[in-house]
């Protein structure tokens, strides 16, 4: 697993595909069982639903800044699209660049590097949103939940706009529990505070959450507040011809109607902090925190992210009352009615090794795709 260079082992558009032989696939499930970062083990899984697959994630584990000036780390996305792949591919090949140029400017890593890099990959993405308007306008409605976790220097940053989530599995001192802890913010206008949120940036616009098909969506249109992309809801240059009818508002808008700015935690690492959950807004449809959290809990940790989304798979099919082995024989595109896309990335958590601001190490790339 470990290679010299930030390799990518990763690449393809329907899966994991080529690169390292460890890295496998079985029809639309590709996987890593398990593998090594700067802190610990770490397993990953992608199960594709739509016709195209919309998750994008990556693992990257090494220098965190193009200076060598901020300790090694290690850097977890899990960007969850919607509306076509396009952001979602363009956050992972954008983001975790622009956070080692900022990192190197300001010679360390904090809250504010990160907000500047989700900032300088919206804004990258809009201004090629707007260079392709003529010939690709359906890239203004594409759009990408953004989470990403940041392992450097004992401490632990996460940043997320959208819906996916982080859940810590955290020991118990006085018993053999794990408790899950959610430590990401999400932004789905099925939240009450986030609709509480819109109604006070837009209290001029009664329409700016509305119930539809019994889902609450932003503009009877979308279900998160927060996201890169979706230039659409953006800037009112883009709610017209020739982006399709669907996607256009009737009445314009003075003041973007989503944001791109990420909710960011950061949380000095425990020794009962034993291992993080990391996964698009697929799995916990289906799963629990704590559900998933004893999953990893009580199994080996290799293929431990496979058998999350295995247990994902069997509550979907469960709730259609269908058995798993039928829900398995459905083609990606139709799968889609049954589940959506599923990332999911445990990292495992050495307390020998987290605290260790000097640690160096053979850097590697890991990008599902």
């Amino acid at each position: 697993m470990v290679k010299p260079c930030w390799r990518t082992f990763v690449e393809g558009d329907g899966a994991c595909r080529g690169g390292d032989a460890s890295v496998k696939v079985n029809g639309l499930l590709s996987y890593k069982d398990l593998g090594q970062h700067v802190y610990g083990d770490f397993s990953l899984a992608v199960i594709q639903a739509n016709s195209i697959l919309e998750d994008q994630s990556q693992l990257e584990s090494g220098p965190l800044d193009s200076s060598n000036s901020v300790p090694h780390g290690t850097f977890i996305g899990v960007y969850d699209g919607h509306g076509g792949p396009q952001a979602s591919r363009f956050v992972k090949d954008n983001l975790f660049h622009n956070l080692k140029a900022f990192a190197s400017e300001h010679q360390e890593m904090s809250a504010n590097v990160i907000k500047k890099a989700f900032s300088a990959t919206e804004e990258d993405f809009l201004s090629l949103v707007k260079k392709q308007w003529l010939n690709k306008p359906q890239m203004a409605s594409a759009g990408s939940c953004c989470l990403v976790g940041v392992l450097c220097d004992g401490l632990l940053y996460i940043a997320n706009a959208g819906d996916s989530r982080v859940v810590l599995g955290r020991a118990e001192r006085d018993s053999k529990e794990v408790t899950a802890i959610q430590l990401s913010t999400e932004h789905n206008a099925s939240i009450e505070s986030v609709r509480n949120e819109l109604l006070s940036l837009h209290p001029n616009d009664p329409q700016i959450v509305v119930m539809k098909h019994k889902v609450w969506r932003v503009k009877g249109i979308i279900q998160v507040s927060r996201s890169i992309g979706d230039a659409y809801l953006k800037r009112a240059e883009f709610n017209r011809e020739p982006l399709q009818s669907k996607f256009r508002l009737p009445e314009p808008f003075a003041k973007p109607i989503l944001s791109a700015e990420p909710s960011i935690l950061v949380h000095k690492l425990q020794p009962e902090d034993q291992f993080l959950i990391f996964a698009s807004d697929g799995l916990w449809e289906q799963l629990s925190n704590q559900e998933a959290i004893e999953i990893v809990k009580n199994h080996p940790r290799n293929g431990v992210a496979r058998r999350l989304v295995k247990a994902a798979l069997q509550e979907a099919a469960k709730r259609r009352e269908m058995r798993y082995s039928d829900l398995k024989k459905i083609n990606r595109g139709v799968r889609r009615h049954f589940h959506d896309d599923i990332t999911v990335i445990v990292v495992f958590l050495d307390p020998n090794m987290m605290n260790k601001s000097s640690l160096r190490g053979s850097p590697f790339s890991i990008r599902g795709s």
